[in-house]
């Protein structure tokens, strides 16, 4: 009987270790199965490259994958939350393979980063279920296809990145209704078609530049931009809904089919860069006094190879890199324009290949290394000193006398 007893005891020691042995191993392990077999997966699908050893930490036998496993933050109950992938160092080569559709396995992910690599293939549209997504990052590689549209009704996104990828497709109506989205970055794709008719009010920075999206600007865009470019695609007519941008700092709009004049509301102090080159935009260089478009060091408007006509006021005297040639301007160039090159707050002033007839240089006066004037094929002979123009200027110095005269007679009938 004692022996009996002996032997229960002993059972229930050996028993009562083991229990505590595998509560201890499941309190170790931290991250949850599903989300520890989709991250096995998610690796399985993509190539690390040698020099990189990216994956090196990604030990599937580790008690806590959720602290030692690189690009992995997890919640206090072993949910993934954050997963980068790549390191995101400028000297890496970055991951090739395939994003898997075990992404969407991981239910409480917030942030997904895929940073600069060869990565090919499709954007799995079953990461649309992950309501919680606030930030989706998938830039810098070779994704294609078409932006599953159902990203485009995630509740929660406040960055969607997909920039510098080989997509392609066009941007639903629908991305109206992300009332949570502030940042919109698509360029450098093969985008295509109109732009929505309207985008989230809140929306923040919009670039969409480096496409084929054709058609005219959205009638409405959202007041609360401050950074907004659809440079090179196929966009025309008039320069749309860009009055109400009060807070907006930098705008590109270059190298379009975009035409007409351009609103004097753009020529405002907080807007630090202003580029409309390559466009068929008409009319005059604003009117307004210069104290209204003071705008300053590290300032750039570039308006250079369109329509503009008339004679060069003062208002863009305080810009620090500034842009006007290939245009139809006439007339000479204001004093103040003199002024702000000598003082050295203007840097870059090219006004080549319009009609101007004259700029007002001191006798002898010579510039710094620094500032940079172009004044070549115009109606006038440059003064010594003012040569600093790119090779594209060519190496005619003066426009041929027959050309500023008919230029002189075309504004004479239209004043």
């Amino acid at each position: 009987m004692a022996k009996k007893c002996s032997d229960l005891f002993l059972v229930l020691v050996l028993y009562f270790v083991f229990v505590q042995s595998t509560k201890s191993s499941l309190s170790q392990y931290k991250i949850s199965p599903i989300d520890l077999n989709a991250l096995r997966d998610i690796k399985n699908q993509l190539t690390d490259f040698p020099s990189q050893h990216f994956f090196s930490t990604w030990n599937f036998s580790s008690p806590d994958p959720c602290s030692s496993f690189q690009g992995v933050t997890c919640s206090s109950y072993g949910k993934v939350t954050v997963l980068a992938l790549g390191t995101g160092l400028s000297d890496s080569p970055g991951l090739a393979g395939i994003l898997s559709p075990s992404i969407a396995k991981l239910t409480q992910l917030n942030q997904l980063i895929l940073f600069a690599g060869i990565v090919t293939g499709p954007i799995p549209p079953q990461i649309a279920s992950l309501k919680n997504l606030r930030v989706i990052s998938l830039t810098n590689n070779r994704l294609n296809g078409a932006i599953p549209t159902q990203i485009f009704t995630l509740p929660n996104l406040h960055t969607l990145d997909l920039s510098h990828n080989h997509l392609s497709g066009s941007i639903p109506q629908t991305i109206s209704g992300l009332t949570q989205l502030k940042v919109l970055i698509l360029g450098s794709n093969r985008l295509s078609g109109l732009l929505p008719g309207a985008f989230p009010d809140q929306l923040l920075h919009l670039d969409l530049s480096s496409n084929d999206f054709s058609g005219t600007l959205p009638r409405q865009l959202p007041a609360a931009l401050r950074y907004l470019s659809v440079a090179q695609n196929h966009m025309w007519g008039p320069l749309n809904g860009l009055e109400v941008l009060s807070d907006l700092v930098y705008l590109d709009l270059s190298m379009n089919q975009l035409s007409g004049p351009i609103p004097p509301s753009l020529f405002r102090p907080t807007l630090n860069s202003m580029l409309l080159q390559r466009n068929n935009l008409s009319g005059r260089v604003p009117q307004a006094s210069p104290t209204t478009y003071v705008l300053g060091s590290g300032t750039i408007v570039d308006l250079s190879h369109n329509f503009l006509t008339g004679e060069l006021t003062p208002a863009l005297i305080g810009v620090e890199t500034l842009f006007l040639n290939n245009n139809h301007l006439i007339g000479a160039v204001p004093k103040e324009y003199a002024d702000s090159i000598n003082t050295g707050s203007m840097k870059t002033l090219y006004l080549q290949h319009n009609y101007i007839t004259g700029f007002p240089l001191e006798a002898g006066r010579t510039l710094p290394d620094s500032i940079s004037v172009c004044l070549s094929y115009n109606c006038m002979v440059p003064p010594v000193g003012l040569t600093a123009c790119p090779a594209s200027a060519g190496e005619q110095l003066s426009r041929p006398s027959y050309q500023c005269s008919a230029i002189r007679n075309d504004s004479s009938s239209l004043d």
